[in-house]
């Protein structure tokens, strides 16, 4: 048992580590423009709405009710963390104001995401090893795009790529911290997988609502943004069916 709880735990572990790739891309980006801030905006938006759809998809699956449940909670949690915030200007290193709010929720919603994918990798486990790597690989390719979703939000507050890769790894931390008492109590953590999934897509569909793409159209042409958006939230979704 121990020795199935150790991998369990660093298959996770890999998964997590995977979203810090997203920030790879950014290496060739040194000064980012207002236009070109757009469009980062607009890139995560798109991949964030890309995923919201694959994970409601597969909630639905399992329980329709139960993931809109979720959706609604998601959408409740994100205006309360913004309540709670308030008019307040927030610090993130060394952002401050609208820059650091936006960046705060990104984390946080993407962050609370994680749980739901932890869940997902160590309930596999209990239909084998060979669904587990295989669930495990998909999450794990798919957490690259996810990766590149946050680092696009900070890389367009002025975040230096390193950090974009911490902070991407930092998001999905709770995958590995999930993933084993998922796998102990699997018949109990598969029942409430279809409210996390609901959840994040949710949250994630609102603060691309919410936040990003009003801050997009603010810095670049409405067609620009429009473009840009549906054509990432398109090869997000072609990328999760190629999963």
């Amino acid at each position: 048992m121990d020795a199935d709880v150790v991998r369990v735990f660093l298959y996770a572990l890999a998964t997590a580590i995977s979203t810090g790739l997203g920030a790879l891309p950014f290496l060739a980006v040194r000064d980012l423009s207002p236009r070109a801030m757009a469009t980062a905006n607009a890139i995560a938006a798109g991949l964030m709405l890309g995923a919201s759809i694959g994970l409601l998809a597969e909630g639905e699956q399992r329980s329709a009710g139960a993931t809109f449940v979720g959706a609604l909670l998601g959408v409740a949690f994100v205006l309360l963390t913004q309540r709670l915030m308030g008019d307040r200007e927030p610090e993130f290193g060394a952002l401050r104001g609208a820059g650091a709010r936006r960046v705060l929720l990104v984390l946080v919603v993407m962050t609370v995401h994680s749980f739901a994918e932890g869940v997902a990798v160590g309930v596999s486990f209990g239909g084998g090893a060979a669904l587990a790597t295989a669930i495990t690989i998909a999450i794990a390719v798919h957490n690259i795009p996810e990766g590149l979703a946050i680092s696009a939000v900070l890389r367009a507050q002025g975040a230096s790529v390193p950090a974009c890769a911490a902070w991407s790894v930092f998001s999905s931390l709770p995958q590995p911290l999930m993933a084993v008492p998922a796998y102990l109590f699997v018949h109990r953590f598969a029942s409430v997988l279809p409210y996390g999934l609901g959840f994040a897509a949710g949250a994630m569909v609102f603060l691309v609502l919410e936040e990003l793409l009003p801050e997009a159209y603010a810095h670049a042409r409405a067609t620009h943004i429009a473009v840009i958006t549906g054509l990432t939230t398109t090869a997000m979704l072609l990328f999760q069916q190629i999963l």
